[in-house]
């Protein structure tokens, strides 16, 4: 296992098998991050998505790249924040590891992550980001052997400043 890798920039130009997408649990691209993915996809992405049933919080499914660089796209689905007593935090680091388990299941030996649920859902960026690292590395560390490289790809300066306090 390798380092985890912090860089600035978005998961939809990451040069990796698997780019994970802060998708919602109905799979619709309409805004934000998976709106970006989506666009840059094709129309393949939104038939394969189409073709799932709703995904629950928490877990992650996998479909074609389509026009992307990545072969997979993982839409992990996040919390919507309500303050953090209703599991946020659980349902948070769920979503991370089973996006590193969908990525090992489908062959994945790259796998690129944004900061879920820091958006539209709301989660503080602060608390998200303690969250995204332990379970990635955690996760990571269980499937070592069929990863090789796992890195977080964040589109602000203030991700990428949150996740490297959180990875440091």
């Amino acid at each position: 296992m390798s380092e985890l890798e912090i860089r600035r920039g978005s998961v939809v130009d990451a040069q990796v098998d698997a780019i994970v997408n802060a998708a919602n649990s109905h799979l619709a691209h309409a805004g934000g991050l998976a709106r970006a993915i989506a666009q840059a996809a094709g129309p393949e992405l939104q038939r394969a998505c189409d073709a799932i049933a709703e995904v629950p919080t928490g877990t992650a499914v996998a479909t074609p790249g389509g026009r992307l660089k990545a072969r997979w796209v993982i839409h992990a689905v996040g919390p919507v924040w309500h303050g953090g007593d209703v599991g946020e935090p659980e349902l948070l680091a769920s979503a991370y590891r089973s996006a590193i388990e969908v990525a090992a299941q489908i062959g994945a030996r790259s796998v690129a992550f944004p900061s879920i649920s820091t958006g539209i859902f709301g989660y503080p960026l602060e608390l998200a980001a303690p969250v995204a690292v332990a379970s990635v590395r955690s996760a990571w560390a269980q499937h070592a052997d069929q990863l090789d490289a796992v890195a977080f790809h964040l589109f602000t300066e203030r991700e990428f400043e949150a996740f490297s306090a959180a990875a440091a």
